[in-house]
């Protein structure tokens, strides 16, 4: 009768049960220390400066000409002074109309004259470096997830102390998984900051604070950085630490606590 009330497991499904188990430990015990020596390559390799200046990059931004302005509006006051025939003959001569336009060097935003705006490349660069490692911790705590899930044990009466390691464990993964998927919104915003600034300086040139500011985010983007890799070390280092320590609990939550009472 129980036999006949208890519900198998489905063969694929036992089949990726049994591979998420095997990639699992191999991660715990090979690639996850593989992977804190190297992220501690890159911070040391990548991360290292000590003048933030380097990382500044030239705006594409011209300032405007104070000068060419200066003879716009006075080429215009003087058309506004010469009365209705002078208003006719500017409307009239095309070559005029010409003059004029030449005459404006205002900074369009729309159509910048000294072509498009580039990102930071070095910021773009070292983003291209962080994100690969932000993408590998979001999914390697999925997998862990997964893996102490599957481990632990149906719910009986008593002997729980593995199992509640398990559950502590499990809730140390889901928050490393959670604060990882954030570092990518950091960047996104990172982006769109700039972006906002950048037309600040392209609508008011001249405003030197804007030019400044723009530098100031690329220098706080590198610090920012910088804290997001080694953060996604320490949460590697951490989980690994929690695991190794809890490594008989996790795996045989029920057997080990029955054994140790002998």
């Amino acid at each position: 009768m129980t036999a006949k009330n208890s519900l198998a497991m489905h063969p694929q499904v036992e089949d990726y049960v049994s591979t998420v188990k095997k990639e699992s430990e191999v991660l715990v015990k090979v690639e996850i220390p593989k992977k804190i020596l190297k992220l501690n390559d890159v911070i040391a390799t990548h991360f290292s400066k000590k003048e933030l200046s380097g990382l500044h990059q030239k705006l594409n931004i011209p300032y405007p000409d104070a000068q060419a302005i200066t003879r716009a509006m006075n080429h215009n006051s003087s058309n506004d002074n010469g009365g209705s025939a002078s208003k006719k003959r500017k409307h009239d001569s095309s070559n005029d109309v010409e003059d004029d336009e030449l005459l404006v060097a205002g900074t369009k935003v729309l159509c910048l004259p000294s072509g498009p705006i580039n990102c930071n490349l070095g910021i773009s660069n070292l983003i291209e470096i962080v994100k690969p490692e932000i993408k590998n911790l979001v999914e390697d705590a999925n997998l862990l997830k997964m893996w102490v899930t599957f481990l632990i044990p149906k719910i009986e009466d008593g002997n729980n102390f593995g199992v509640s390691i398990q559950e502590d464990t499990l809730g140390e993964i889901r928050t490393v998984e959670a604060e990882a998927a954030t570092f990518f919104e950091q960047i996104s915003r990172y982006y769109l900051t700039r972006a906002k600034i950048v037309t600040k300086v392209a609508k008011y040139p001249h405003v030197e604070d804007y030019r400044r500011l723009i530098d100031e985010l690329d220098e706080k983007e590198y610090v920012s950085l910088r804290i997001v890799l080694s953060e996604v070390r320490n949460h590697y280092a951490a989980l690994y630490d929690l695991i190794a320590k809890n490594w008989e609990k996790i795996i045989r939550p029920r057997t080990s606590n029955a054994e140790n009472l002998y």
